[in-house]
């Protein structure tokens, strides 16, 4: 299974378990490069998945796990992707307590109140975008997105996302952003050789950019 390289340098170690579900690398195997920009240029934190058309959806290893912390009032990473069937753990590295939740069709779901080092843990197994909040801090906001397939990256600050480990045939390309225009798909089909390396542009429509806002004088004392 292949990840993309931003989520190695954040150390999100996790992640990139999931991104290594047991699948060896083909003897022969392609990688397809996206090059991901919006009219504000290379677009950084969009998710690239690779799948192979008509097939059906391929659910992540066994125990295959990913990391969500609350630290500083805050979700980090800001977007998570995981394969579908990924257990993803929240650690609290507050020293005060957090509640989160999500309304998302993809996984409604609540944990409740608990506190500094105590972990609750969800297991994804629905494709979609899981938009998560903590009914304690309003300005907490992350995303999880749950995908079928086990090629997928995440772009750099360059807009760049490499998606390796892929055997010959012929695969459609989909880029994900939470700020991207509600409803547009962006797709492109492609057809790899052995040992192909594809590059594919994907020009995304941006709407107002969501992003966590910084914390609020919220009394935490009371949590």
């Amino acid at each position: 299974m292949a990840v993309g390289r931003s989520l190695w340098r954040h150390g999100f170690f996790g992640a990139a378990l999931a991104a290594c579900g047991g699948l060896g690398a083909p003897a022969a195997a392609a990688t397809v490069v996206a090059h991901v920009t919006s009219d504000k240029g290379a677009t950084e934190g969009a998710v690239v998945t690779v799948s192979r058309s008509g097939q059906a959806m391929t659910p992540a290893k066994a125990g295959t796990r990913a990391v969500m912390l609350q630290q500083d009032r805050q979700f980090v990473p800001f977007v998570l992707p995981v394969q579908l069937g990924t257990t993803v753990e929240f650690p609290n590295r507050d020293p005060f307590r957090h509640q989160v939740y999500s309304f998302s069709a993809a996984k409604p779901f609540e944990l409740k109140l608990y506190g500094n080092n105590e972990v609750n843990s969800v297991t994804f197994d629905k494709e979609g975008v899981v938009a998560l909040g903590c009914n304690i801090h309003d300005n907490m906001l992350a995303y999880i997105y749950v995908v079928g397939t086990p090629y997928f990256a995440m772009t750099a600050k360059d807009g760049a996302a490499s998606v390796g480990q892929i055997p010959a045939g012929t695969y459609t390309v989909k880029v994900w952003h939470p700020s991207q225009k509600t409803g547009e798909v962006i797709t492109k089909d492609v057809t790899l050789a052995a040992n192909d390396t594809a590059n594919i542009e994907l020009k995304i429509e941006m709407k107002r950019e969501r992003r966590q806002r910084k914390p609020g004088a919220v009394d935490e004392k009371e949590y």
